[in-house]
This record gives C-alpha cells, structure tokens and sequence, in this order.
C-alpha cells in the first residue's frame, strides 16, 4: 500500500483525487500498486468538489500531511512560489517523495529544490507541469533518450491558443476573445501570466532544462505576449497563407541555444497551424527519431489530474529502489544565444502614408540592413489618413531587423510605429 498525502484540493487537486477514486482497479490491474489517499489538506475544505470522500481525510494543516510518517509522496497543487516551496522543501527534508504541477516554482526555484532532493535521496515527480495530459515529460526523459535534441517548440498555453483561435475565427478583438476566455473559465480575471507569455516561459524553462542539461534558466528566455495582435495582422497572416500562435521554441545550433517566447506566424499547412482552442501540441526534433509532434488538453482538472497519477503511480513503483530527482546532463558547453543573434524570416506591417515612392524608401533601408524582400501587401485602405503596407523577408537577424525597423519608423512617410512577427518554419516550405 502506498499512501499518498495531496495538498491543495482545487482544480488540480479534485482532478487528480477523481483520476485515482475512478481508475484504482485499473492501476493495480496494470501495476500491482494499491494506492491510498491518506490526508487531503486545503484551506477551503467545505466546498462540495463533487466527491465523495472517507470520513476524516480533510484538513487544513498541511504539517498532517508532511510530518506523518505513515505517507510516502506529498503531492503539492497549491500553486506559486510560498508557501508551495517551504512545504515542498520540508517534505522532502522529511525524505518524503514529491509530486508537484507547479511549473512557476519549479522555473524559479527549481535547482533549490531539485538539489535536495538529491540530497536527501528522494524522487520528484512534475510530468503535470508542463502541457497539462500530454506527457511530454516522460517523452523527453525516457522516450527519446537516446536523441540529441535539436529542437523543441509549440503551443503549451491553451488560454493564448484560444484567445487566438477566436480572434482567426471570428473576426475577435483580442479584449473581445479575452472576455469570452473568462466568461468560460479558460482564463483568470488577472490574464497576465497567460497572455503576456509567462506561463509558456516557465514550461519551455523546465523542458529546455530537460532537454539540454542546461540550469533552469526562467529569466533567460525572451519573452513576448499576444496583447498586440490586431485582426488586421491575422487577416494579413491569412492572405499570406499563415496562422498566428503563440510560440514556445528551444533551438540548439552550434553549442549555442536560442530560448524564447513570442507570437509567431506559421504557415498554415504545418500540423501545429491548426491546433486551435484550448489544446496544447509540442513538436520534438531528436536527431535519430526526426520529428515528433505530441497533441492533447494542456490544462483541465481530469488532463492534469491523468499526469499528476502518472507521476505518483512511477514514483511508487520505485519505492523499492529511488532513483533521486536529476536534470539531465548538458551537452558540453551550451551557450544561450543573444535574441539578436537569431536568425528568422520576419513579417513587417507599416502604417505609410499613401504616396509615390514609399515602397521604395522602406525597401532600401531593408536592403542597407541586409534584409531582402520575399513579398508585398499594399492595399488601399485608409487608416487615419495612411495606409498598411505589409513585407514578408527572407531570413534575416534580429539585430538588424531592429536597425533597420528604427529607421524607417524616423520616415516622414510613415505614421505610426512598425509591427512585426517571427515567422517560423524552413524558408522553402514557406517562400512557395
């Protein structure tokens, strides 16, 4: 029997309650294990989750949990930094196994806790931290361990992914599709760490730190949100042949290893092009498996609830013998590359005032920047007096981009200050 002690009974925590009181037969049918709920702990323990549970299990002190010999794995579903990392810390302190969904904290404070675990020779469990059902932890650890990974990128916050897939849709204002998100619970009345790309940056952190043996690195990814994308820029995309999502991507080249976060326009005949709403999909590039591509609920109290078991149930079949909490080991010198340094195709949206000769002062500041053209959109319709006129480059870096971008927005000619997006995806697939 092994007794299992969960702290925090909210989304996650009724999710994984309900996965284990369901599927119980079922997992010791597949794994011989008898799993036990021993103590729930919550603040809030009057709520009715809809489930119905053994006289007793519930309190509201946590240190039942974390100082009762008789329970093996702790499972912490509060959330945020404190008080989720001091109980973490004691519980493992106590030697006691951890399961945690918490990917901010382990983004942040991740090598604190992972190092001791080591320490104190117990297993960490975080499969639920990143891409909610997927398991795309498992496929990095062990499913593809034999690769050297070149790449890993996609759509892992599904309140963003919805929020754009309205806005392509329907013709949504982003503070229209925003409203609808929380009219339906798919985002929080504060959406900042969703639509601002911080969630996604916290799980590229853990996966980048997994596939690449490099320190949790939170505060080295670039980071942008989706709160500029306008319906004119996603028809734009459309006429283009594109979609617009927010993108997670870790690309490792040379020794050197780019980590960012930001609206990406795809094109639209890419399988991560059409996940729309809710749904996460991560692509994997290993160098002996190719490509790999893992779609599914990134988020949700049963998807969730799934890898939170999934970690419990692995966690106790090594009871036997543990298997201390690890990252995985670098590649040698991996350096993070300058977001200046990278390399991509660009598309650029110009507000120009309707005059001969435009097109042509805009393309040469381009190509003094060794940016060349791949091709033009220049309609004639009026926006406060000026007109968009939309550019999609060939590859080019970053630095120059912005160079480049500074001095055209100094034009006389041009009303408004430029936009542009990274577009993803082999130049020949795209460039058609």
């Amino acid at each position: 029997m092994v007794k299992v002690g969960i702290i925090g009974f909210g989304t996650v925590g009724a999710g994984t309650v309900k996965v284990i009181f369901q599927n119980s037969g079922l997992i010791k049918k597949r794994t011989g294990l008898d799993i036990e709920i021993a103590k729930i702990a919550d603040l809030d323990i009057k709520r009715d989750r809809g489930i119905r549970l053994p006289e007793g299990i519930l309190t509201t002190d946590a240190s039942e949990i974390i100082d009762d010999p008789g329970i093996d794995i702790v499972v912490e579903l509060i959330g945020g930094i404190r008080p989720a990392k001091d109980f973490i810390l004691r519980a493992i302190r106590n030697k006691k196994h951890v399961v945690t969904a918490n990917k901010a904290l382990l983004a942040e404070e991740g090598e604190e806790i992972f190092q001791e675990a080591k320490r104190n020779g117990v297993m960490l469990g975080f499969e639920a931290s990143v891409a909610g059902g997927i398991p795309i932890i498992k496929v990095v650890r062990e499913g593809l361990v034999a690769n050297r990974f070149l790449s890993i990128y996609g759509i892992i916050n599904g309140t963003s992914n919805y929020i754009l897939t309205r806005m392509t849709a329907e013709g949504l204002s982003f503070k229209e599709a925003l409203s609808e998100a929380q009219r339906l619970g798919y985002a929080e009345a504060d959406p900042t760490l969703d639509v601002e790309g911080i969630d996604a940056s916290h799980k590229l952190t853990i996966l980048a730190s997994l596939a690449f043996g490099i320190p949790l690195s939170y505060k080295s990814i670039y980071r942008e949100g989706i709160t500029g994308i306008t319906p004119l820029d996603i028809n734009f995309a459309k006429e283009l042949g594109y979609s617009i999502k927010l993108l997670a991507i870790a690309k490792l080249a040379d020794g050197e290893l780019e980590l960012r976060v930001h609206p990406t326009m795809v094109p639209e005949d890419y399988l991560i092009s059409k996940v729309d709403g809710v749904f996460n999909a991560i692509y994997v590039e290993g160098d002996a498996v190719g490509p790999t591509l893992y779609y599914g609920r990134g988020a949700g109290d049963m998807p969730t609830g799934s890898a939170v078991v999934s970690d419990i149930v692995d966690i106790a079949k090594r009871l036997s013998s543990p298997e201390p909490a690890r990252m995985a080991e670098a590649y040698g010198d991996v350096i993070l590359k300058d977001m200046g340094e990278i390399v991509s195709m660009y598309y650029f949206r110009f507000t120009a005032l309707d005059r001969p000769g435009v097109l042509s002062k805009i393309s040469g500041i381009l190509g003094e920047h060794n940016i060349s053209i791949a091709s033009v959109i220049q309609k004639g319709r009026r926006i406060g007096g000026a007109v968009p006129l939309v550019i999609l480059t060939h590859m080019a870096m970053e630095k120059d981009v912005l160079k480049a971008l500074s001095e055209i927005d100094r034009l006389s000619v041009v009303a408004d200050r430029s936009f542009f997006l990274r577009v993803e995806g082999k130049e020949e697939d795209i460039i058609k």
